[in-house]
């Protein structure tokens, strides 16, 4: 059915039955019209007749041709083995193969059945065997495989002349597009998807190698290999032998599925690999990602730069804003020493001119003795009096008489003296205060009916430190290590003790120090060697050698000591001199009263923290 015609299409005609003019509308219609619309729509200039018969020859021409490629080994061929024989080339069709249509196929077997028809070849003399034997069975069977497009696509996936070989890596390294470009050409007849691009050259872009590997990494082909299935369901006597067959043939078209998706993948592997384009790509971003990042690191290098540019203009604002305070403190300084240094002059000048004046008056009495007083007032005078006092007193001693100059100074030194006595009551008191407090630190804190001596207070700090913070009732063992070692005879609970740490810690360090001090020295006195008496006394074996002031141990020559007695077992000979090596700057005897003083103690704190626990035990 022609479609309606548009309204510029529409064609009027003007007849003159009159003297006016009359206009009629006119309907395009008719198979030259409809020709017209094909030519418009198709974009031709050519008729569609012309169109159609030019089709029509050319076809008979190419079945003019397909005629003329007969099989020469077809006679020779097995009908019972008409499923490896090549159909294509039992019908002539060997140089079109997949791309024969199928009004070519229908040709070629006309041609091929009025040439070897059994009849005709009957009638021409020729032998002909009886049943499915006679070789005219190959052409039935290929006219039926090719007819049948499900059949026909079973056989174009396994035709017997397609190279299924693809190239190696090695192959391609020279000569890659020569080598590659056929293969791809080759395979593309297996995909689902038209416009399939090309492998292209060494000028094709990257989006375009990118575009063409993506496609051939995600083929989609239509490929399927049910043509060499094994067994024909067909041919099954019941309904559980074909779902037998099925499954098995399923099986074995999967399998060759994935041998032929693998076969495709390696083909585009070993391409992709051997591609010059890709190493060129390759180099090309390697290069860009190093200009870009030398191009980062030039712009931090130059922050950088920038930031320590910075930095150093602050730095030098600074050091000059510094030195500019300096220079002013400077100044200022050598302005004040300035003004000091004429001061000092000025109050040198009028402590000269005071003595001179007092002098010259005698120091205002006859009297020796008085005399000499007065000159001590007045050297206290010096010292004491500021620059404005001595000018405003010598202009005072410049114009009065001596009974008003004398008065002026008696006055003046009633003032000092007074002055002096305030300051000394104000030294008392802070004196006593001072005196005050470090009574009360001595008696405890608290506790005032218990005072504690030097002794107490060294053994104390010495349990402290014998007996670290983590230690078991810590409190409680450092009574009783006191009360075992302390001569007072005094008994310390925990509770004083506390106190009097606590108190001991509010000390001014100047205070502790002195305590340390006193401990040290008496420590001293205590281990002092004794010379010998005069009475020819001989000296022990086990302690020779000339009475030396023992200096006390150290952190590290301890920790020395310590390692020592565990590397030296008690049964190794000559211990005590190994151990001496050991610890430089310390003799045997040293080393032997030191690891006496160490045995006494831990069982001193042993003892003490005995005694806790029995005395807990005993209260539960």
């Amino acid at each position: 059915m022609l479609i309606e015609a548009q309204a510029e299409q529409c064609t009027f005609v003007t007849r003159g039955l009159c003297a006016a003019s009359v206009l009629c509308k006119v309907e395009p219609v008719g198979r030259w019209f409809e020709a017209f619309i094909k030519r418009r729509n198709r974009n031709v200039s050519a008729s569609f007749q012309e169109l159609e018969d030019e089709k029509e020859l050319s076809e008979e021409s190419e079945d003019e041709e397909f005629q003329l490629e007969e099989f020469p080994l077809l006679k020779t061929l097995d009908p019972k083995d008409w499923k490896n024989q090549d159909h294509y080339a039992v019908l002539g069709l060997k140089n079109l193969r997949y791309k024969a249509t199928q009004k070519q196929i229908k040709a070629a077997h006309k041609a091929m059945v009025l040439k070897h028809h059994p009849d005709k070849r009957k009638a021409a003399g020729e032998q002909i065997v009886e049943g499915d034997n006679d070789y005219f069975t190959c052409i039935t069977k290929a006219n039926e495989i090719l007819s049948d497009p499900i059949k026909r696509r079973a056989f174009n996936s396994i035709d017997p002349t397609f190279d299924n070989n693809i190239p190696s890596k090695n192959e391609g390294k020279d000569n890659f597009f020569e080598v590659f470009s056929p293969v791809f050409e080759r395979n593309n007849r297996w995909s689902n998807k038209k416009n399939i691009p090309k492998l292209g050259d060494m000028s094709s872009c990257i989006e375009e190698v990118d575009g063409f590997y993506s496609f051939w990494y995600n083929f989609d082909s239509w490929r399927e290999f049910s043509y060499l299935d094994e067994e024909e369901k067909e041919k099954a006597e019941c309904r559980d032998e074909r779902r037998w067959i099925e499954k098995q043939n399923r099986a074995a078209r999967a399998q060759r599925k994935k041998e032929e998706m693998n076969r495709i993948r390696t083909l585009v592997d070993n391409a992709y690999s051997s591609d010059p384009r890709i190493k060129k790509f390759k180099e090309e971003e390697k290069a860009r990602k190093e200009a870009e990042k030398k191009a980062k690191a030039d712009a931090r290098r130059k922050e950088q730069e920038e930031k320590e540019r910075v930095k150093q203009a602050e730095l030098e604002a600074v050091r000059f804003a510094k030195e500019k305070e300096e220079e002013e403190a400077r100044q200022q300084s050598l302005l004040i020493k300035r003004e000091k240094e004429i001061q000092k002059k000025a109050i040198k000048k009028e402590r000269q001119r005071l003595r001179t004046s007092c002098k010259n008056w005698n120091y205002f009495s006859e009297n020796e003795s008085e005399s000499v007083k007065m000159m001590e007032e007045i050297e206290k005078l010096c010292d004491r009096l500021e620059l404005a006092s001595f000018q405003s007193l010598n202009d005072t001693l410049a114009v009065s008489t001596k009974e008003e100059g004398k008065s002026a100074v008696e006055k003046q030194i009633e003032e000092v003296n007074a002055q002096l006595k305030k300051e000394k009551e104000q030294e008392e008191a802070r004196m006593k205060q001072s005196t005050r407090g470090a009574d009360n630190s001595a008696m405890g804190g608290g506790s005032g009916s218990k005072s504690w001596s030097e002794d107490d207070l060294q053994l104390l700090i010495k349990a402290v430190n014998l007996f670290p913070a983590g230690t078991n009732a810590r409190w409680e063992v450092i009574a009783n290590y006191m009360n075992l070692h302390s001569i007072s005879g005094i008994k310390r609970t925990s509770k004083d003790v506390i106190n009097k740490a606590k108190s001991l810690q509010k000390l001014d360090p100047q205070q502790k120090d002195d305590i340390n001090k006193k401990a040290f020295d008496k420590f001293k006195k205590e281990h002092k060697v004794v010379p010998p008496s005069v009475d020819n006394a001989v000296p022990s074996e086990r302690f020779e050698g000339p009475a030396v002031e023992m200096s006390p141990w150290t952190t590290e020559e301890q920790k020395l000591l310590e390692q020592a007695l565990k590397t030296y077992a008690v049964n190794t000979p000559e211990r005590w001199e190994k151990i001496a090596e050991a610890v430089p700057g310390r003799s045997r005897k040293d080393c032997m009263k030191r690891y006496k003083e160490l045995v006494e103690m831990v069982k001193a704190k042993k003892a003490a923290q005995e005694q806790v626990l029995n005395a807990t035990k005993t209260k539960k």
